[in-house]
């Protein structure tokens, strides 16, 4: 097979149905780049997960004076020294607990004040309102169940809470979201898989005359179909680097630079450049790959060769 022939052919069938070809180059860019950004969403939400749940507390909050006189968990009073002496003794005694810290309530009412200063609730509180609390770090976030069976209900205790539960939402909202984007990606994919193969119809029908000639004079069917393969592979290849670019160019203004996520977000860790560029390959491998195997199954049944 000469190069020259499969090369040539390949630029007369791009410049023949060169709306087709756009149709195709756009529509492979836009689904790699929902691929790339799903794959990049679920490297972030792992990341983040990693970040934040080696970091959250289980705290179990104990009874005071006013809690003695609204909250049913705490109707046998406020807790006591011997009580607290207790919850401590017994945490030190767990293998999931890491390290355990005691809150008072001026130093709960400290940082009150430093979140929530500006609320109208601030200034009609006081340091003996507050709840003292041990604050928990497990060695094992999942374990939170073990403190709460082990807690709950306990003289002197007026709740157990575990900040996982609050970060879980968050983690099930980022996730649906990438859901949905999966969903447009795959709706994407069909479009672009679909437009391959009409855009390889098209280029055979209107190349008919050459390819019976060809096959008139023996040329093989691979030989045959090189050209349209390679058309196709060609145009997804070029919509391939176009979604390379556009994670690339994404990641550089969206997180370091014009809204400077990393700048104005420092609660979250963002992926790095090195998360990125390590799905590149994988992109352009598949826009390569994808119109290439969409167009030799076409072709199969169309020209029969």
């Amino acid at each position: 097979m000469r190069a020259q022939f499969v090369l040539s052919e390949i630029g007369v069938g791009l410049r023949r149905n060169l709306t087709m070809t756009f149709a195709v180059v756009v529509s492979v860019a836009l689904s790699l780049a929902l691929f790339g950004g799903s794959l990049l969403m679920s490297d972030q939400v792992n990341t983040m997960k990693g970040y934040w749940y080696d970091k959250v507390n289980v705290s179990i909050f104990l009874c005071n004076k006013s809690d003695a006189e609204s909250d049913p968990n705490c109707a046998k009073g406020a807790v006591t020294d011997d009580q607290k002496k207790q919850i401590k003794a017994d945490l030190d005694k767990m293998d999931v607990v890491q390290a355990v810290t005691y809150e008072t309530q001026d130093q709960a009412y400290k940082h009150y004040k430093e979140q929530f200063g500006d609320s109208p609730l601030a200034s009609s509180l006081t340091p003996d309102q507050m709840q003292e609390s041990y604050r928990i770090k497990l060695k094992d976030p999942e374990k939170y169940q073990v403190i709460a069976t082990a807690f709950n209900g306990r003289d002197g205790v007026q709740s157990v809470q575990d900040q996982k539960g609050i970060l879980d939402n968050l983690f099930k909202l980022l996730n649906g979201m990438n859901w949905a984007a999966r969903a447009v990606m795959a709706l994407m994919l069909v479009v672009a898989l679909m437009l391959i193969v009409n855009t390889v119809r098209v280029s055979a029908f209107s190349r008919r005359r050459e390819t019976g000639i060809m096959r008139l004079v023996g040329a093989s069917g691979f030989y045959i179909q090189a050209p349209f393969i390679m058309e196709a592979a060609v145009a997804g290849l070029i919509g391939g680097t176009l979604a390379c670019g556009f994670l690339l160019i994404a990641r550089y203004f969206l997180i370091d630079h014009g809204l400077a996520l990393a700048d104005q977000l420092t609660l979250i860790n963002f992926i790095g450049w090195d998360a990125v560029l390590t799905k590149l390959p994988l992109i352009l491998a598949t826009s390569l790959l994808m119109p290439a195997l969409a167009a030799f199954f076409a072709l199969r049944k169309y020209l029969k060769v």
